[in-house]
């Protein structure tokens, strides 16, 4: 008899054991629980940052762009006013694209 009831024993200590790892388990989850949050909240913030470098860098870009565009436009007009001077030959053909990209102009 002393067998089995040494096993019950070691068995009541186990489950004793076990239970008190179970609960510190938990006390370390909940202690981290936070911390997990802080972590998110941290990267979101971190997303968000590089989210608005994003949107600056784009906004940017579409201002140099609408310089290039200007500039290109006034070469333009500059290569029309050095045309029409030089000869003031101008061909039919060359009259639709020049009323085109004045209409186009007018639009924007």
């Amino acid at each position: 008899m002393s067998r089995p009831m040494l096993l019950v024993f070691l068995l009541l200590i186990l489950i004793i054991t076990s239970q008190f790892e179970w609960k510190q388990q938990l006390v370390i989850d909940l202690d981290a629980a936070p911390s997990i949050s802080q972590k998110q909240q941290q990267m979101s913030k971190r997303e968000e940052a590089v989210k608005e470098k994003i949107i600056l860098s784009q906004e940017k870009n579409i201002q140099r762009l609408n310089e290039m565009v200007r500039s290109l436009k006034e070469q333009l007009v500059q290569c029309r006013g050095y045309n029409e001077t030089r000869g003031n030959v101008v061909t039919p053909m060359t009259e639709n694209v020049i009323e085109l990209e004045r209409q186009q102009s007018l639009e924007d």
